[in-house]
This record gives structure tokens, sequence and C-alpha cells, in this order.
């Protein structure tokens, strides 16, 4: 069962997007450059889903290269918000419908606003979570945007 589909792959299948997907050897201590290495990427290349709350409470997903961080000024800045703060963990399973370390900008509970670093755009294809700690899908931020509204915004450090 360890590469069964997850709901990520689900909601790419539905609507037509192509895309590849990676199994490795589930551990929460990997990091994620860690992770790239494992797939033999580039880790400016492997996103993390980071999710934060605004002042005014709205949630908001980022995703950002796993060899940087969250500029949580810049973030905020992207989302018309005074600051944002990451979203504790006991609340990213409710939240979201994902755990930490497995979480992906598809297939969330509900539609957040959702932000690409910018660095994104110079890859033709980037990986991230298909939904579950060990497993990774790759495909081109074009058609990441056919199910999943976001926007590109400098917001990493």
């Amino acid at each position: 069962m360890k590469n069964s589909k997850t709901n990520v792959m689900r909601v790419l299948e539905s609507r037509g997007v192509p895309y590849e997907c990676f199994f490795y050897d589930a551990d929460p201590a990997l990091s994620g450059s860690d992770i790239a290495r494992i797939l033999g990427e580039n880790p400016a290349g492997v996103f993390k889903t980071l999710v934060a709350k605004g002042a005014k409470g709205r949630v908001y997903v980022f995703m950002v290269p796993v060899s940087g961080e969250l500029d949580l000024k810049k973030a905020a800045s992207a989302a018309g918000e005074k600051h944002v703060e990451m979203l504790k963990a006991k609340e990213l399973l409710p939240t979201t419908g994902y755990v930490h370390g497995g979480c992906s900008p598809v297939g969330m509970k509900k539609k957040f606003d959702t932000f690409l670093d910018s660095s994104a755009a110079k890859f033709g294809a980037i990986y991230f979570s298909a939904g579950k700690i060990g497993a990774q899908v790759r495909l081109s931020p074009a058609d990441l945007a056919k199910v999943v509204e976001y926007k590109f915004a400098d917001i990493s450090k």
C-alpha cells in the first residue's frame, strides 16, 4: 500500500493533468533537502507547502523551495496582510486535510489563496508533496495552475 494513489493524484487525474509520481521511504526526520537528494534533483526545484494565517484570520498557502525559507514579511505583503504567522501544527490537519510533511496545495479541504515562489517559473517542472509523507509529484507550474489557482510571488529568503 506504500505506493497507493493519494488524493492529489486522483485530483490531477480527474482534471487530465499529466504528472509523475515518486515514492521514497517515509521518514518524518528527512528534510526537504534530503528528499531532493533522494530524487536526484536540485533543491531549488523541490517545493514545500506551508500554511499560514493572516492578521485578519484568513488562511494562505505558500510554496517555497525546500532549500529556502518562507519570508513572512514578503508573504504578508503578497497576501495583502499586515502580517502572517505559520499555522499551528495541531491546526494543519483539520484546516487542510493534510499532515505536517505531507501537505500539498492540491486537494485541500477548502480553497485558499495560494502563492508559488517566483523562482518556480524558471523550472519546466517542479516537485511537491503528493499528499502524504513518502510521495512527491512532479509537474509543470502551468499544469499546477489547472488545479490550483495561484499567484507567483517573491516570498522566500
